[in-house]
């Protein structure tokens, strides 16, 4: 399946994999042989009832948070941040955020997911977990005003092991939110991302909390603030996108930001819709992204795939509403634009992409028949159903099994870690 022109097309044929790129898309059979005779030490792979497509990109999670995941359910967003999922981090050792990350990047590629970006403290110590899994993926130095002068120098840590590295890790400045950082510190985190060349993300107009707090400090929206800042361009990314005015849109589509949507994140604590039609007919570029797994609580872009299209025909009242060829355009090739990657790079089977590749096995109850086979991957996928990922050329998971990877040793040391957190045992 590709995710390039006006839908995703889907076709039968042979795709072939050349170091870390795509070298090979046909249909014809006379094509594949020249291709084996090429590559006589090529795998093949069959793939009859099963999907090769684009792996899922998430544009927004807090890896590190599986080690809260089910923690603090079913209150109030500030009630949860200052009660009970702030006090829990303040707790955690470095060691402990990069098994969180861990657990969490063993679910988002048992899950399909090839590529995320992420939102966390610590980042410095998350570039070699993440090197070694083999996942690709941005990592989002996280700062408030009471700790900017802490992750300033792991930023600059966290820059020069990537830079050491294979390529798939990119690392980002990631100031909180507007209202839980100073425009000060706001314009320092600017600075540095600019003096590294690095992508600046941050959580944007989420809560009816922030529109009253942001409004009562500086008298206009985050989203007017952060453009008065001079935050907003085309590498920033902006999580959540909530409570928008069509000003705030029309300026977030003109200056290029990349709108992550969180829809089951949103749902759970009650932050409202975000208005993903109205930002796509303005032109912004929409992504999909799980939030982290305190708030969701899972990192499957599969549910949000489904949800994101569900709750926007809910909201608008409309059926035709984020149809499914859109929706997955925003989880694979918009998500890839979002990371940095130029159009065609990533996100998309087509010769010299990156080859960043999942498997999805059809022969399940849920996904049969098809009728339309990007509707059934869309309203009918589910996590479970990815047998094979692939990324930069490289096979990590095949038969849902990870290479290299103890879960047993791994569920045993987060379940030590969170008894020490949250008992002190």
């Amino acid at each position: 399946m590709t995710a390039v022109g006006d839908a995703p097309r889907t076709f039968t044929g042979w795709v072939g994999v050349t170091n870390r790129r795509i070298t090979l898309v046909t249909e014809s059979a006379a094509d594949a042989e020249a291709f084996r005779a090429e590559h006589p030490d090529v795998r093949e792979i069959d793939c009859r009832g099963r999907l090769l497509m684009p792996g899922l990109v998430n544009t927004h999670c807090h890896a590190a948070m599986t080690l809260q995941r089910s923690y603090a359910d079913d209150i109030s967003l500030m009630a949860w941040l200052n009660d009970y999922i702030w006090p829990f981090e303040s707790k955690q050792t470095p060691d402990e955020v990069v098994l969180g990350l861990t657990l969490g990047v063993v679910e988002m590629l048992l899950g399909g997911i090839t590529s995320f970006v992420d939102m966390y403290y610590f980042e410095d110590r998350c570039v070699a977990p993440v090197e070694q899994l083999g996942i690709r993926a941005v990592l989002g130095c996280n700062f408030f005003d009471s700790n900017i002068d802490e992750v300033f120098p792991q930023i600059e840590r966290a820059v020069e092991q990537a830079s050491a590295g294979s390529g798939r890790v990119r690392i980002a400045v990631a100031p909180h939110s507007p209202y839980t950082v100073s425009p000060e510190n706001l314009l320092r985190g600017k600075a540095l991302a600019d003096r590294f060349d690095l992508p600046l993300m941050t959580h944007i107009a989420e809560t009816r909390d922030e529109m009253r707090i942001v409004r009562e400090r500086y008298g206009c929206t985050p989203v007017e603030h952060l453009d008065r800042l001079g935050l907003l361009d085309s590498r920033c990314i902006g999580a959540h996108c909530v409570h928008v005015t069509d000003s705030d849109i029309a300026t977030l589509a003109a200056r290029g930001v990349t709108v992550s949507h969180n829809p089951q994140s949103n749902m759970k604590i009650s932050s409202g819709v975000a208005p993903v039609e109205k930002f796509r007919a303005a032109g912004a570029v929409v992504t999909l992204g799980t939030d982290g797994t305190c708030s969701n609580n899972d990192l499957d872009l599969f549910e949000e795939l489904r949800t994101a299209t569900f709750l926007q025909k809910s909201a608008t009242g409309d059926p035709t509403a984020l149809p499914a060829c859109e929706a997955l355009r925003m989880a694979t090739a918009n998500g890839a634009r979002a990371m940095g990657y130029a159009d065609g790079e990533l996100g998309v089977i087509r010769e010299g992409a990156l080859a960043d590749l999942i498997v999805v096995d059809l022969q399940k109850p849920h996904l049969q028949p098809i009728h339309n086979l990007v509707s059934n991957i869309v309203y009918c996928g589910k996590a479970a159903d990815v047998d094979t990922v692939m990324v930069d050329g490289r096979i990590l998971v095949e038969n849902r099994r990870l290479a290299g990877v103890d879960l047993p040793a791994l569920y045993d040391a987060v379940g030590r870690a969170v008894r020490r957190i949250t008992t002190g045992k």
